[in-house]
This record gives C-alpha cells, sequence and structure tokens, in this order.
C-alpha cells in the first residue's frame, strides 16, 4: 500500500513539474495526483495488493453504517424512555465473533459502546467472544445482532 501511494505522489509530482507553467501551482498538484489515481488504479494489480485507495472508502462506509445504526439505536433508547410505561428486560447475552487481531476486536467493541443501548461487558481471553448486557433484550437483540453482523463485515473491510 505505501508503494502505491509513494508512486502517486510521484506522478503528482512530475505531473507538475513538466506541466508548462510559470509558478507551481497547488491546482496542478491536484490534478497530478487525481490523473496519479487513475494510473494506479489500472496498475494496482502488479503490485499484488488492492488498490489503496480500497481502504479509505472502507472506513468511509464503516462511519456511515456507524451513523445509521447510532440513530436507529438513539430512536430506539428514546422510545423507551418517553414512554409511559417502562417495558424492558434488560440481560446479558454472548456474541461470537470472527474477528480476529487487537485492532479489530477493539474497534468493535467501541462501535457497540458508543451505540445507546448497549455495553460491552468483557471480551474473552482468546478474543473470540464479547459478553454485551442489552437494555431490553427481547427488543433489541436482534437488531443489535444485525448491527454486530455490520460492523465486523466493514471491520474487516477496513483492516484486510
Amino acid at each position: 500500500m505505501p508503494a502505491q501511494f509513494l508512486l502517486n505522489v510521484f506522478i503528482a509530482v512530475l505531473w507538475t513539474l513538466i506541466s508548462d507553467e510559470d509558478e507551481l501551482r497547488f491546482t496542478t498538484f491536484v490534478g497530478g495526483y487525481l490523473v496519479g489515481i487513475v494510473i494506479v488504479f489500472l496498475m494496482h494489480r502488479f503490485f499484488g495488493e488492492r488498490f489503496y485507495l480500497g481502504r479509505f472508502f472502507a472506513l468511509i462506509k464503516l462511519i456511515f453504517i456507524y451513523i445509521r445504526e447510532l440513530v436507529l439505536s438513539t430512536k430506539l433508547v428514546l422510545g423507551h424512555i418517553l414512554s409511559p410505561k417502562i417495558k424492558i428486560k434488560p440481560g446479558l447475552f454472548k456474541y461470537e465473533t470472527v474477528l480476529r487481531g487487537d485492532w479489530e476486536i477493539t474497534a468493535l467493541a467501541l462501535l457497540l459502546m458508543l451505540t445507546p443501548g448497549s455495553v460491552v461487558i468483557e471480551v474473552t481471553q482468546e478474543g473470540d467472544a464479547f459478553y454485551i448486557h442489552a437494555m431490553d433484550v427481547e427488543e433489541s437483540k436482534d437488531m443489535l445482532l444485525r448491527s454486530l453482523n455490520k460492523f465486523e463485515k466493514a471491520i474487516m473491510g477496513v483492516t484486510r
């Protein structure tokens, strides 16, 4: 990945130096960088790696998934708070994850803890399961499992 980025910057610098202008302009460099993106994208298979901007787009996708899940879970929690009678049944459940590595597991735990209505109580020593406390296990467990699967796929898109 660093080789692709450095090649792209090199193409942008060459584009800037070769352009017939009286002075160096940032817009010329940006134009060269965009041309370099196209060239590196067409040549990325020769590097034996995926295209270096793929991780960036996967990170943007993960951010949008998180924002969507944050809004949905906030709506659910507000519904419980504003209802005249509290009908929640809090509880714990175990979630087996396919993520490996400290970064992936930490990212999933943090994303889950930042969404309202759920808290990661413990991560197993092996790092293959979470113990999660949900505000309303009966109603929100399915929604929580769906969002965990979305988070896992998005995290794997960023890290792998």
